[in-house]
């Protein structure tokens, strides 16, 4: 695994807005007493919603004393997991998958499709600061493949257009509807369903 590290410029402070500050207090509540840091995770996905996708030291500090805990453990889970961005990403942070399912079925083509739209290289903010992109290992919709996620949603059944028209909705700053674009509803097979029939048709 790679080294991670923070960014170069930081804010000078952080806190959790009202919002993130109530979603705190009621993960912290469901820990046994004692056993509150266990819900670190939790915060630093709650301070990185907050701020724009990225989790900047201050934070770790500041969910260090919330939990009463030693900083340095709070950097510890931060730059081991991928899931926790560590720089600027932008408002809408997109991931393609391009492991073997989605490669496949033409995730390369999304890959183009980001590279057209929103930066040449990966983990580059767009010129308007407001987005960037990565590849990433399995998000498992591998039967919908392929498929992106932009920051919370998934996007599957994909194509280059389709891919590029999203994209644009995002650099306009609209939100795209998330799910298929192909129309099917959860992992449903194409064509409707075949499988359960066809054994029904079989024992008769």
């Amino acid at each position: 695994m790679s080294l991670r590290r923070p960014a170069k410029e930081q804010p000078e402070s952080f806190q959790f807005s009202s919002s993130s500050l109530d979603a705190a207090n009621k993960i912290i509540a469901k820990y046994p007493e004692g056993k509150q840091q266990s819900a670190v995770m939790a915060l630093l996905y709650i301070a990185q919603k907050q701020n724009n996708n990225w989790i900047p030291l201050a934070a770790m500090k500041y969910i260090a004393k919330f939990l009463n805990m030693p900083y340095i453990k709070v950097y510890e889970v931060a730059t081991f997991y991928s899931m926790y961005n560590l720089s600027p990403v932008g408002k809408f942070f997109v991931q393609v998958c391009t492991t073997t399912p989605c490669m496949i079925r033409g995730a390369n083509k999304l890959v183009e499709a980001c590279k057209e739209k929103i930066s040449e290289n990966e983990s580059e903010l767009s010129n308007d600061k407001s987005c960037s992109w990565i590849e990433v290992e399995c998000l498992g919709a591998c039967v919908n493949a392929p498929m992106m996620q932009i920051n919370d949603d998934y996007f599957e059944d994909l194509n280059k257009e389709k891919t590029l028209k999203i994209l644009d909705k995002v650099l306009n700053g609209e939100t795209p509807k998330p799910g298929s674009y192909r129309g099917r509803v959860n992992n449903e097979p194409e064509n409707n369903r075949k499988t359960l029939l066809d054994l029904k048709n079989a024992s008769r």
